[in-house]
């Protein structure tokens, strides 16, 4: 039992930053799916994979 926590928390930290560039592929927060992801975990990964990708929207107007 002794040593588990720590490498339980590198696996969930690790999986963590994997959502937040899964999240960011799909133009969405990555913050915010990092920090989803510390509570949440695997149900996380799940959310990110079946929500559909956001379309970025412009921030500079077209000039003519």
């Amino acid at each position: 039992m002794k040593g588990q926590v720590p490498e339980f928390a590198v696996g969930w930290g690790t999986l963590a930053l994997i959502n937040a560039g899964l999240a960011q592929s799909k133009h969405r927060s990555g913050l915010v799916w990092f920090l989803l992801s510390i509570v949440l975990g695997p149900i996380a990964t799940l959310l990110i994979v079946l929500l559909e990708k956001v379309e970025p929207s412009d921030p500079t107007p077209h000039r003519r």
